[in-house]
């Protein structure tokens, strides 16, 4: 028995027993409507059957209550492999698409007979809430970075957003759907194999999309892009059982809105990572920052059409990516700026930047304004992909490496590739330069490019003792191999 640690949230809460001799979580709040619109969400969920846990004491005042204990498990810590590895267990993936099934029922079922004006702090997203998050964002994390912007034409770009998000997203729909608003894989609880959702209570009428992209695209939880799709397609699937009076989900139209939500959520999250980092010190959400701002980077590569629609937002993306360091002082509340940071320079050392991609979203720009390098086209050796055992796989996994390396096809291939790769980098050591790319396409950036990006990325490191950038961009996955 004691106090559980909760990262983000005012509220204390505590594990104890109850008359009953049962073990509880009793929760203490600051806020008696946030705390009044949680008991009244769980019940109200509750008595639908849905998985939340059951409220079962609730002070006069409101201002403390206990609920039922669901355990220790968070689905964030149920997929620690996937997220710090970028290949999730089968067990891993099963979870995430048990989750954002349910999700599915909580959005639709939970709203039927529910009364929106409890809702905390307004009940429905609309235009000023939008705001709220888009200066969250321009406020606690963008003027924190010391980067100089044009405020007439960002706000240019705000005013186009909220009037796309405010669009008939899901046609009528749109009007009685329970948007969770915090989906995300710290807020579900696994008990019995089963996931359970929690710290709803700021929940309130709105979009369905905003729950998918906040759960999908959780800086930490790391699901490459492939894993994205499969775990969309599983929620269009439930959700397009359910009804809303006489209105059904419209699958292409909601696929078409998703990644203006992305965008929306991903620069609401930094938002409150700049807040809870920089202002109250929270050193997990400085953390999360570095992974928060590789989500926005990729986001424009795997959604050109955002670019198109917020011109100066992907501007200011790209500055931010290019400019930051990888990670931000700890403890120090605030970014490193391009005045303080250590540039890739020849006393740096040479950085090569491996890529996988897929050529149906185009080759990867040159981060680096130096233009050059290989792009390899795998299109040329037998593709995994073809056999159903393989296309829930990638070239990280051990299944399809035993399938490329019997078939040979792909080590010859790499054969011509080593020597070309390794002339360069030579050459590049020798003249004192600081960056080159290497790039691997193939149809869907998932089998054979992801395989030989790694490969190249591993041989360059032990030969040459260089820095590797190694980005599986479909994948989602990002990491130095320094």
């Amino acid at each position: 028995m004691g106090t559980i640690l909760q990262q983000g949230s005012n509220r204390k809460y505590t594990r104890e027993a109850d008359a009953k001799g049962r073990s509880v979580i009793r929760v203490e709040g600051t806020n008696r409507a946030e705390n009044h619109a949680f008991v009244y969400l769980a019940r109200h969920f509750h008595r639908k059957g849905l998985p939340v846990p059951e409220v079962l004491w609730v002070s006069e005042d409101e201002m403390s209550y206990t609920q039922e204990d669901l355990g220790d498990t968070l689905l964030f810590d149920a997929i620690k492999h996937g997220r710090e590895t970028g290949c999730f267990l089968p067990e891993e993936r099963a979870l995430l698409e048990k989750t954002i099934r349910a999700l599915a029922h909580i959005q639709y079922e939970g709203a039927e007979g529910l009364d929106w004006s409890v809702c905390f702090p307004v009940p429905a997203m609309d235009e000023r809430s939008i705001r709220w998050d888009l200066n969250y964002w321009k406020y606690c994390f963008l003027k924190g970075t010391k980067i100089e912007f044009s405020e007439p034409k960002l706000e240019d770009d705000f005013d186009k957003m909220v009037a796309k998000l405010l669009s008939p997203q899901e046609g009528e729909a749109a009007k009685g759907c329970f948007l969770y608003r915090d989906m995300q894989s710290r807020n579900v609880m696994i008990k019995d194999g089963e996931p359970y959702f929690i710290d709803f209570q700021g929940g309130r009428r709105g979009p369905t999309q905003y729950d998918v992209a906040s759960f999908l695209w959780q800086a930490k939880a790391n699901i490459p892009q492939s894993l994205r799709e499969q775990l969309i397609d599983a929620y269009l699937d439930e959700a397009g059982k359910m009804k809303i009076g006489n209105w059904k989900l419209e699958k292409g139209e909601w696929r078409k809105a998703l990644p203006y939500f992305v965008l929306f959520r991903t620069l609401q999250v930094l938002g409150a990572y700049g807040y809870r980092g920089y202002f109250e010190r929270k050193p997990h959400f400085l953390e999360s920052i570095p992974n928060a701002l590789k989500n926005l980077h990729e986001l424009f590569v795997i959604y050109s059409e955002l670019a198109t629609a917020y011109p100066y937002i992907h501007e200011l993306a790209q500055s931010l990516f290019s400019v930051l360091t990888p990670s931000f002082a700890k403890g120090a509340g605030e970014c490193v700026s391009a005045s303080s940071r250590q540039t890739d320079s020849p006393q740096n050392g040479l950085t090569v930047t491996v890529y996988s991609f897929s050529f149906k979203r185009g080759i990867p720009a040159d981060g680096s304004g130096n233009g050059g390098g290989y792009v390899f086209d795998c299109r040329s050796t037998h593709n995994p992909g073809k056999y159903d055992k393989y296309k829930q796989l990638t070239g990280l996994d051990r299944p399809v490496i035993d399938f490329l390396e019997k078939d040979g096809e792909i080590l010859t291939f790499l054969e011509s590739v080593y020597k070309l790769v390794d002339h360069h980098t030579e050459r590049f050591l020798e003249r004192g330069f600081a960056h080159l790319q290497v790039c691997f396409g193939c149809t869907g950036g998932q089998h054979r490019s992801v395989y030989c990006a790694e490969h190249v990325a591993k041989h360059l490191k032990e030969k040459y003792h260089v820095r590797i950038h190694l980005i599986h961009r479909e994948q989602g996955i990002d990491r130095m191999m320094d």
